[in-house]
Order: C-alpha cells, then structure tokens, then sequence
C-alpha cells in the first residue's frame, strides 16, 4: 500500500461529478472523507450516503445546517433587502458560506489538511467556498479539481464522467439530466447552463419546481400576516386559514410553500459574475420574494428616512460581498452590524395577499410606527404650521434660481 497523501473533505452532493471527485482523489492517493450539508434540497441523503461509502469514503458526514441557513444567513439577507443588480436575491451566494464553514469545522476536527469541491473553474462557487475556507481555516490546502489540467483535459465533459463512471461502477441516473445545471436549497433553486447558455431560449415550461406557473395558480389569494422583530419575522399567520406558524424554519418553509403554490418569486436575468464574464441565470425565491416585499414595507413604516438612505446603499454593498464570496471579510461584518442597528425599531405587523405570481401590501401597524397620523391628516391641523412651508419653499428655491441665472447667462452669450 503506497502512504496516503493525507486527508481531504469533500463537499459532496451525490450527484456523477462529485462521485467522479471522490473517486478520483482516491486514484490521487488521498483519503477522503465526503460532507454532505442538508441546506433544504430535495435529496435522498441515506441514499447519499451509502453511495459514497461504497466508493470508498473513509467517513461520511451528513449535516442538518437549515435552521442555521435561515437564521445565520437567509435573516441578515431579508434584513438587508439584499438584492443582487436590482433581481438576483442570493440563494446560492448566501448559502456557499454556511456549507463551508461547516466543512472546515469537520476539517479541522478530522485532522484534514485539505479540503475540495466540485464547483467549476468559470464560476463564482469556487471563489465563495474557498474565501471561506482561507478565512476560517488559513492554513487549509484546497483541491479543486476543475483547475486541474490533468482533471480537466481527462474530463472534457459528461460523456467522460459518464464512462469513468461506469468504469469504477459509480450509479449514475438511467436516464439524462434535465438539459442545464440545477442548485437546490431552501432559499431557492437555480438553473443555468445547457440550452439555457444561449440568453435568447425560453425557459421551457418544465423546468420550474418550486413554483406553479402563475397562469395556473388558484384564482384566489392566500391572504398572511407577516409579523416582524428586529427586522426578521418571528410569526406568520394565514389570514383565512388560521394557520399559524413561529419558529425560522418553519416560517420560511411555509412561505415557501405559499409562494410556490401562487407561482410567486422566478426571475431569469444575465447577471455579472465577480470573475468577469456575464452569465445566464433563471432562478424561483418564494418565500423570499414574499418577505423581500413584507419587509421592505414595515422598514419604511419605521425606519428614519435619512437612516434608511444609507442603509439602502449598505444593502447594495451587502449583497456585492455576499455575491462575491466575502461573507466573512471584515467589510462585509462591519456593514452586517450596521445594517443590524439599523433594524433595532423594524418590528410591527404587514398583511400581504398573495396571488398569480405577485405580493400585494394591504396594510400595516406598528407599536413603532413613524406614520404621524394627526400630522399628515388633510382633516386635521396637528402641531404643523402651514406658513412655514413658504419659507421653506423660498429658502430650496435660491439654489434654482442662482442655477438657471448662471444658465440664461450662457445662453445670451451665445
């Protein structure tokens, strides 16, 4: 037996490139042992599991990280509005941190110097799983296999995989997968790559499986009451149901479920990846999109309007250090705490209705509200002097007049 050239965690799905992987680094001479993070995917993990014991994983480790998902990531994101170019709400950047971290915790217990995955040399996902790691493991080595030349060139692509995998008896799905790249998580699904590359091809009506298609959606809506601490929600009532549900992972499982059965949350953008290159990206959020509008409504209500300025551009930088991979850079915790201060008074209730793809805000209370009732009312006078506006007026209006002198001058030169 030839000495091992250590020990490597995987980042491990089940799916033919990380089987390929793990079998491939086991040719290398490393021992592996294969992670498999439960972020809310659908995945037969028994199943998972007995495969990569069977291609020779010396542990494997399958881990429940959705309550933390939710509550470590999915909440700073809501309470951030995090958006990426204006569309994109973050599913896969959001959770790549939170599966790494788990991975070198397993790492560093293990005695394992190296890690892996099988993210792809184009993409953002190497450069977010591996800023994480570097972060919270400095001395990590990192094998990433699709920046090896000799992994690459040997696997040009899946018909390659396919018969490595039939040569070392690795079960691959009897029939082809569906025509792109799919990521699955709680947050989100996305889909890219395949006949999807070509920005001008529809999305076919199959691909979408967390969402309805609108078109086809109940006629009438699912009518929730969204109630909010600190900016994340704590409870979420339906309305005409009753139904009642309070702790993280089950209130965003079940917009989730709401937003699905209205076809609420798909987007399909060309975005711009950190590493230089557009891509094509078709993604389905719920119970995300649901809370993105719940909360962007009870902010407003509470918030200070110059506070909220600045937090709006904090959200923008926010969501370009989740998409770029620096969840934990010291920026990106700097901006975390603050856009968390900002949220201390964002507590109150919104009643959304839901319906054909679409969330409708139909009211809100809050104990914190900044909404002046007597103040703005046209009925009533309040303590609000009318007179004090023409000054007010005048004193915005010098700055105008001085401009457009300056522009009347000008145009008499000429």
């Amino acid at each position: 037996m030839s000495k091992s050239k250590g020990t490597v965690v995987l980042a491990y799905s089940g799916g033919l490139d990380t089987s390929c992987i793990l079998v491939w680094l086991k040719e290398q001479g490393y021992d592996v042992i294969a992670y498999l993070a439960n972020i809310g995917q659908d995945e037969d993990f028994d199943a998972a599991q007995k495969k990569a014991q069977s291609l020779g994983a010396k542990k494997v480790f399958i881990e429940d990280l959705r309550a933390e998902f939710v509550e470590e990531f999915i909440w700073p994101a809501v309470q951030a509005s995090a958006i990426y170019e204006d569309r994109y709400l973050l599913g896969t950047s959001i959770a790549r941190p939170c599966i790494a971290r788990r991975q070198v915790k397993i790492a560093q217990r293990e005695g394992a110097q190296f890690v892996s995955h099988g993210a792809t040399g184009k993409g953002n996902d190497q450069i977010r799983f591996e800023l994480t790691c570097y972060a919270l493991y400095p001395e990590v080595k990192i094998i990433a296999p699709w920046r090896i030349p000799e992994f690459y060139n040997r696997f040009k692509g899946r018909k390659d995989l396919m018969d490595f995998a039939q040569k070392h008896g690795i079960s691959v799905p009897v029939t082809p997968k569906a025509p792109w790249s799919m990521d699955a998580n709680l947050m989100h699904i996305s889909y890219e790559s395949g006949i999807l590359e070509n920005p001008k091809n529809h999305a076919p009506d199959d691909l979408y499986q967390m969402t309805k298609n609108p078109a086809e959606s109940p006629d009438s809506p699912d009518v929730l009451e969204i109630e909010f601490a600190k900016g994340v929600p704590v409870k979420v009532t339906n309305v005409k149901e009753g139904k009642c549900v309070n702790s993280a992972l089950q209130i965003f499982m079940y917009l989730n479920e709401i937003g699905g059965k209205h076809g609420v949350g798909r987007v399909d953008i060309v975005e711009n990846r950190f590493i230089g290159m557009k891509s094509r990206g078709i993604y389905e959020t719920p119970g995300g999109t649901i809370l993105y509008h719940a909360h962007l409504d009870i902010e407003t209500f509470t918030m200070d309007r110059e506070v909220r300025k600045l937090k709006q551009g904090l959200g923008v930088k926010f969501s370009e250090l989740i998409y770029n991979g620096f969840w934990y850079s010291p920026e990106c915790e700097f901006v975390r705490h603050c856009i968390q201060k900002s949220q201390e008074n964002v507590e109150g209730k919104v009643q959304v209705s839901v319906l054909k793809g679409q969330v409708y805000i139909l009211g809100r209370e809050s104990r914190k509200s900044l909404y002046n009732e007597e103040l703005v009312s046209m009925d009533v006078q309040g303590d609000y002097d009318p007179c004090d506006a023409s000054g007010f007026i005048k004193i915005n209006a010098v700055r105008l007049k001085e401009y457009h002198r300056l522009l009347s001058q000008a145009d008499s030169q000429h």
